[in-house]
């Protein structure tokens, strides 16, 4: 978590300039277990975007957040959420970072 604050304002910028209506930490940065080689897992919902622009803002947005963090960052769409076990871990264990 301390290095989302670190970042907090260049991240609310990312999120406005990306659309996006809110994002979630979820996974080992919650934890003890986070370290330099950790990921980042993050869930997002986006404002409503023009179909042909959400795929370029997605991953830009994606780049933007690895260059931010300097790691990886898996971001996970709210709605591509299927499975039913892993949709109740994650909304057991995210925190809203924005939104």
């Amino acid at each position: 978590m301390k290095l989302i604050e670190q970042n907090k304002q260049e991240l609310n910028q990312l999120c406005v300039n990306h659309h996006v209506q809110q994002l979630y930490l979820f996974g080992s940065i919650l934890t003890d277990q986070f370290n330099d080689e950790s990921d980042i897992d993050m869930l997002i919902q986006f404002s409503t975007i023009k179909l042909e622009d959400y795929f370029d803002n997605y991953m830009d947005f994606k780049e933007k957040l690895e260059l931010l963090f300097e790691r990886s960052v898996d971001l996970v769409e709210n709605q591509a959420i299927k499975n039913p076990v892993f949709r109740k871990v994650v909304d057991q264990e995210k925190q809203m970072i924005y939104g």
